[in-house]
């Protein structure tokens, strides 16, 4: 690399496929693929199987870890990751192989990315069918290094690869690639009968094109030799600098034409990125599988659809069902061990039963004890925790919700019951034996309109009857009794028929009301009425109620958070004790899961009451180590089973509690339902006093003279009274103030004259002038 960048002379090499090599000058050309354009292709196999785990194997040299950063990038970008890298030295024996395969044997992971020289990779995978790892269950990928070269390996490495997976750069099939090959195995049978006439590999085809590049870039530049005219003559080792070297340069990185693996075009002084051809290992040959191109998924060779390409891989073990990428050992699953609140325990193992059986996972309950003796010695907390130190557990099922905490440490399948957290408290039945139970059936407003109307209704019938009265010479006092008496005799003429309208009307609308009311009260005096004891959990929160809950579960966290004081907050074990604590209360509520809400009304129903809101939360799902490879199955898995209901099934059927009938309250009868009504009865009410009033002052033509009396009158003892008291002085008795309201009832305004100019003179005499 030096001699290029010291000397002035492009460095062109067909062979290197390295990435970190472009950085080291400027004069270095790449006429291969580089190592980081197959690492897409690869990728793109990983994410069509969806396997989440990878591990990757290559060598300790610049051609092995030049690509490992960005193989390991390409992995993350397609959801999956890299569970462990193996180191091999270039000479690695075969001891230390052997030992490395062991130890990734006992890993969980199947899926396996080789990245080696021809050497090394043989010895690698006559190890890999030594230690019996090329059978069903694994998958083998390898990179374009050894994929071309597998013409070039022994007939015992070719049976050790069966099935294995590999990535190459395509070369179209053209007149130019089969003469070069026709002309390549002429030479190697002239050379020696004994050589295994083979095509050539893609680096034979990259350095044809290669030769051809340099050929046009010299004919461009031209034929002329120029010495370096900085070397020293005085040494002989001496490199000068090249005139022609740096033109050469930029007329090879100009050069394009369509050559045998393809179009050379160089872009950033390397190969242009071309498409990958995936290749499957079957008996002698590397069968075409799929292809992949830049920004696109991988297609089959003979289909554009991924589920073909999926289809005609054969893999190891002769079999063409994709390996799912994982193996565990058998599972310990910690299982709950505690008093109560196992309602659900079997509902737990009999949905981990069936994922396990889909899957064909070995699996073993180990107890996980909640208390000791009388006194708690875990929680659900923990056991995740446990279950993430993975000495005593690999995984968990019981009374588990997701929690963000929980996350941290441990990976959840999908939930397999419904999440929530609820509080129910006592119902309590209402008095109906109430003093004022009568009332409850109209609403104040009702009742107030009622009221008012009726009053109305009896002064307007009393100023219509009065003329039937006064016919009929009654003395004022028994008005009253006739008023009740009208209504049946009458009499004749236009104001009895309009006391008749009056009454009609009201009487409607008196009927209605008392059917109403009737119905109303029968219904508070024969229904139950249920009422919680607490409305919400706010106000729970602001009296400062106890609570109680789960004992070892997160509830006690979940219910600070909502500003219960930790003090207030009692942990419980059994069912029992909540239905004691409940009874004499020593808590106002408790709060659980909704599953166990749910279950402990159906077994108490009219005892208790859900009471708002109902907190959202993940439901029960099963715990795993982080990064445990099985998890995303297991969840699909617990899809599949929600789906076709088997998971339903499996849930205990709950008993049928009617419970408070919530649908129908019993609700007072507001003024809204009868506004119409008393608006008819008004306007009928109000036309009758009209008509009845115009009806009087025809018949009284000196009535308008009396009105225009009466108003003048009204005048006068206002401003006589604003004028006496304006004057007034405290001295007055209440003597001369009767005086003048006497003269004012006795309707004489000479009178109420005389009887102020008395006053005046009196203030007179008394205040002085």
């Amino acid at each position: 690399m030096d001699l290029g960048e010291r000397a002035h002379v492009p460095i062109i090499s067909f062979s290197a496929t390295t990435p970190s090599f472009l950085h080291q000058t400027r004069y270095f050309v790449q006429t291969a693929q580089n190592d980081a354009n197959q690492v897409q292709a690869i990728a793109s196999i990983i994410k069509e199987y969806r396997w989440r785990q990878v591990v990757i194997i290559y060598e300790d040299s610049k051609f092995g870890n030049g690509i490992i950063p960005y193989l390991s990038n390409a992995i993350q970008d397609v959801k999956s990751r890299v569970s462990h890298k193996s180191v091999l030295p270039k000479s690695a024996s075969d001891d230390f192989i052997r030992e490395e395969l062991r130890k990734m044997k006992k890993m969980e992971t199947r899926v396996f990315v080789v990245h080696t020289s021809p050497s090394l990779g043989a010895k690698l995978f006559l190890k890999v069918r030594e230690l019996e790892m090329m059978s069903e269950g694994y998958a083998w990928i390898v990179t374009s290094g050894l994929t071309d070269l597998f013409k070039l390996v022994g007939s015992d490495v070719v049976e050790a690869m069966q099935g294995v997976v590999g990535v190459r750069p395509v070369i179209p099939i053209s007149k130019g690639v089969q003469s070069l090959s026709a002309r390549c195995i002429r030479t190697s049978h002239e050379a020696d009968q004994d050589i295994r006439a083979t095509e050539p590999s893609m680096f034979g085809v990259w350095a044809y094109d290669t030769l051809w590049a340099l050929a046009k870039a010299a004919e461009v530049v031209g034929n002329k030799t120029e010495n370096g005219g900085s070397a020293d003559s005085t040494k002989p080792f001496s490199l000068g600098v090249s005139e022609t070297g740096p033109k050469l340069l930029k007329a090879l990185l100009e050069t394009r034409f369509t050559g045998l693996a393809g179009e050379f075009n160089l872009v950033n002084r390397q190969l242009m990125q071309t498409s990958y051809e995936i290749v499957n290992v079957i008996e002698s040959i590397e069968r075409p599988v799929g292809t992949w191109k830049q920004n696109r998924n991988v297609t089959s060779s003979n289909s554009t659809a991924v589920v073909s390409f999926r289809s005609t891989i054969l893999w190891p073990g002769d079999t063409f069902i994709p390996p799912r990428g994982w193996e565990v050992k058998e599972l310990r699953i910690g299982v709950p061990e505690k008093p109560g609140f196992n309602d659900f325990m079997q509902v737990h193992k009999d949905v981990f039963d069936k994922v396990m059986a889909a899957l064909n996972l070995q699996y073993k309950y180990v107890p996980y004890k909640m208390l000791n003796g009388a006194k708690p010695a875990g929680s659900y907390d923990d056991l995740v925790y446990q279950v993430s130190l993975q000495t005593d557990y690999d995984g968990a099922l019981g009374d588990i919700t997701i929690t963000a905490n929980r996350s941290n440490y441990a990976d959840f399948t999908m939930p397999y019951a419904e999440g929530g957290v609820a509080c129910m408290v006592p119902i309590k039945f209402e008095d109906i034996n109430d003093v004022l139970t009568f009332i409850e059936p109209l609403s104040r407003e009702l009742w107030l309109t009622t009221a008012l109307f009726y009053i109305a209704t009896a002064v307007v019938i009393w100023i219509i009857s009065k003329r039937i009265l006064h016919r009929a010479n009654e003395f004022p006092g028994q008005h009253a009794g006739m008023i009740g008496y009208i209504p049946f005799f009458p009499g004749e003429g236009v104001e009895s028929n309009l006391v008749c309208l009056v009454l009609v009307t009201w009487a409607f609308v008196a009927s209605l009301l008392n059917s109403t009311y009737t119905a109303s009260l029968s219904s508070r005096l024969t229904v139950a009425r249920l009422h919680p004891s607490v409305t919400n959990v706010t106000q729970l929160v602001k009296d400062g109620s106890y609570v109680g809950c789960q004992g070892g579960s997160f509830l006690v966290n979940y219910l600070k958070r909502l500003k219960f004081n930790e003090s207030k907050i009692k942990e419980y074990e059994s069912v029992d004790d909540i239905h004691s604590s409940l009874g004499d209360k020593s808590i106002s509520a408790y709060c659980d899961v909704l599953p166990h809400i749910k279950h402990i009304l159906s077994q108490s129903c009219g005892k208790y009451v859900i009471i708002d809101p109902i907190y959202r939360t993940d439901g029960f799902a099963f715990a795993f180590p982080k990064d445990f490879p099985a998890v995303s199955d297991i969840s699909k898995t617990i899809i599949q089973l929600t789906e076709d209901g088997t998971i339903q099934n499996l849930e205990p059927r709950e008993s049928e509690c009617p419970g408070p009938d919530k649908s129908s309250p019993l609700t007072r009868v507001s003024l809204r339902s009868f506004v119409v009504l008393f608006a008819i009865t008004g306007f009928v009410t109000l036309t009758c006093l009209v008509v009845s009033l115009l009806i009087r002052l025809h018949h009284h033509r000196s009535f308008p003279q009396r009105i225009s009396h009466f108003a003048a009158l009204t005048r006068a003892t206002i401003l006589a009274l604003w004028k006496f008291f304006k004057r007034i002085p405290d001295f007055v008795t209440t003597s001369r103030i009767l005086a003048l309201w006497n003269c004012f009832k006795r309707n004489d305004p000479s009178s109420l004259s005389r009887t102020t100019t008395s006053i005046d003179q009196i203030l007179q005499v008394e205040m002085g002038p």
